[in-house]
């Protein structure tokens, strides 16, 4: 036997397991578990990853609120969330420790950077004594390693000045945690060259460090702990690791380009949305147009101008940048112009949580206007899904001629899973039809254009300007049925509101019938929106497993509600409506269906994992 095959023997198979990598906001810790994320992806594992950082672009160092980390959850079989509980926390200092060895699953693994764990460090974080030698670690499996010094001696042959080298020891991490979870080691390497590509040194620290963390678990006799998770048995594909934000961009592309139009996007940088400009950016060759406005009623105004143009209007904010766009999407509400409004959401109200994920903008994206002011809403519910979500709303706008909001939210935006890519050619086709020419008759038998003729989907006739013979008024000044002429008439304000009103709700006619998972004909229904899809899916399996007749439905489209909801609501004894606000969908449920519709509310700026909802979903059928 060889030695390769003799250590091999050593590795013990596991079905899954939930690492967290948690250290000072400077130390690298979101790169490190994006790293690890992407090796596992190429390796065939599922999985999927929560990021946390602070808010501040550099907190205070060695403090608890300057605490970044990144969890993963890997596994041989279909998953859905980051996991309930890691089972490995590596702690590059003592505030990480101190702030995440709470979430650790009871027998862990932690891994420590010895050499953060020093005095001025530990009473940062609230320690009297070194939590490595006083028993806090006790029950747990512990691997300490001088990671600081490790990288920096290493380091120290190419050249590397020791303050600079210390930067890489979060691939010291990495290579550690490489060696201990059998994850393959050129993709990194290969990350790593091009990454720094023309910054020799940096490139010989980084895989200097990243050896030095690989060769430390083969010699420090670690074999015992050395784990290692199958690829999942996925269908077949191209597959590409995806955070929720790149795959709204493509969506949005792909939307565009089925149509036949270029996108135009307007935007103001703003957490957790920035990303999808960022992305957008990078398509010039798809026909996308960027705007970074000054602000975000210019970002939106520059959108709807582009859609009154011809384009595909797009602009792209969180919560805040909403309320700011409130007056510019009534005059889009007016105006009968599709525009799409991409609402990242985030921990509120004011400034809030930028950085922490939560659901609470879906009362102002159904209500957050002056006056009569319908629009669609759209929903995503897990990273990969954002890109059917962006499609789908583009769909609606230029068929209905409206605003749609699209509503995202930070864990989404930032969290990423294995995906695999669609064939093109397989989209819907988006038509879209431009006026031109006379659409009737004036009252002197002349042909004439009337902006607000409408078709059968109530949706007006979409005119360019510039195009010979359509000149028409443009404003948000109430317009007449028709003509689209001034109008104070009050029987025609009341015609046009209720026109409005029921182009919008005539896009239910559009939606496929709503599927429901689990148990059909059961005692219990779990109704979600948003990325609570995941934790309820895996709830939904779990209580089933315990002897529970318990359904789940889902919706992609809040509102208007699909049309079968109603029926489907009244089927079940009881309706439990998880949601990241105080009960937002719950009471437009309540109100609609006239249902008893029940709330499990979680607003802390975290989502929710499977085992909490399953000890509360219990709770409330006891």
């Amino acid at each position: 036997m060889t030695s390769t095959e003799e250590r091999s023997t050593d590795i013990r198979e596991v079905d899954r397991i939930v690492v967290r990598f948690a250290g000072d906001s400077g130390d690298g810790m979101q790169l490190t578990g994006d790293r690890f994320a992407s090796a596992s992806a190429l390796f065939g594992n599922d999985l999927a990853t929560l990021p946390e950082f602070p808010a501040e672009i550099r907190a205070p160092a060695g403090t608890l609120a300057g605490v970044s980390a990144f969890q993963i959850q890997i596994s041989d079989h279909d998953i859905h969330t980051q996991g309930d509980a890691p089972t490995v926390l590596v702690t590059m200092n003592p505030a990480a420790m101190k702030s995440d060895l709470p979430k650790l699953e009871p027998g862990g693994t932690v891994i420590v950077n010895t050499d953060a764990f020093e005095d001025r460090n530990l009473a940062k974080a609230g320690y009297d004594a070194n939590p490595i030698e006083d028993g806090t670690l006790d029950g747990y499996t512990v691997i300490t390693a001088p990671m600081t010094e490790l990288t920096k001696e290493v380091c120290k042959d190419i050249g590397v000045k020791p303050r600079d080298a210390e930067r890489s020891k979060n691939f010291f991490a990495l290579g550690l945690v490489s060696w201990l979870y059998s994850r393959p080691t050129e993709p990194t390497m290969q990350w790593i060259r091009e990454k720094f590509a023309g910054k020799d040194l940096v490139i010989a620290a980084n895989e200097a460090a990243f050896k030095a963390g690989h060769a430390f678990g083969e010699t420090a006799e670690l074999s015992a702990s050395r784990l290692t998770v199958r690829p999942a048995h996925l269908p077949a594909g191209t597959y590409t690791n995806i955070n929720g934000n790149t795959a709204l961009s493509w969506g949005l592309v792909a939307a565009s380009q089925k149509a036949g139009i270029p996108i135009f996007l307007g935007s103001y940088p703003i957490t957790p949305a920035s990303d999808i400009l960022h992305e957008l950016a990078k398509h010039k060759n798809f026909g996308v147009r960027t705007l970074q406005a000054e602000d975000e009623i210019a970002a939106v105004g520059s959108a709807l101008g582009a859609s009154y143009g011809g384009h595909l209007g797009i602009t792209t904010t969180s919560g805040p940048g909403v309320a700011l766009k409130g007056e510019t999407l009534g005059l889009a509400v007016s105006l009968e112009l599709p525009l799409v409004i991409v609402d990242i959401q985030r921990g509120g109200p004011s400034t809030g949580l930028p950085t922490k994920t939560e659901a609470a903008d879906l009362m102002m994206a159904r209500y957050g206007r002056h006056g009569e002011a319908p629009l669609p809403i759209v929903s995503a519910n897990s990273p990969s899904d954002c890109f059917d979500a962006a499609f789908e709303a583009v769909r609606i706008a230029l068929r209905y001629r409206t605003p749609v909001i699209l509503l995202s939210d930070g864990y989404l935006a930032n969290g990423t899973e294995p995906w695999r890519l669609p064939d093109v050619d397989s989209l819907p086709d988006i038509p879209v039809e431009f006026a031109s020419g006379p659409n009737a008759l004036n009252e002197d038998g002349e042909d004439v254009f009337w902006p607000y003729v409408r078709n059968d989907d109530l949706a007006r006739p979409w005119a360019i300007p510039g195009t010979a013979g359509l000149t028409h008024r443009i404003g948000g000044i109430e317009k007449e049925d028709g003509t689209g002429n001034i109008s104070y008439n009050p029987e025609n304000h009341g015609r046009m509101v209720a026109l409005r009103d029921e182009r919008i709700k005539l896009v239910a006619e559009s939606y496929p019938a709503t599927e429901i998972e689990g148990d059909a004909d059961g005692d219990v229904l779990l109704l979600g929106w948003g990325s609570t899809w995941g934790a309820i899916t895996g709830a939904t399996g779990r209580l089933q497993r315990a002897g529970h007749r318990v359904a789940h439905v889902h919706l992609r489209n809040l509102y208007p509600f699909p049309n079968d909801l109603g029926e489907i609501l009244q089927r079940f004894e009881k309706v439990i409506v998880p949601e990241m606000n105080l009960g937002q969908l719950s009471a437009m449920v309540r109100a609609e269906y006239l249902i008893d519709a029940q709330v499990i509310s979680k607003v802390t700026g975290q989502p929710f994992t499977t085992g909490e909802l399953v000890t509360r979903i219990e709770e409330m059928l006891r």
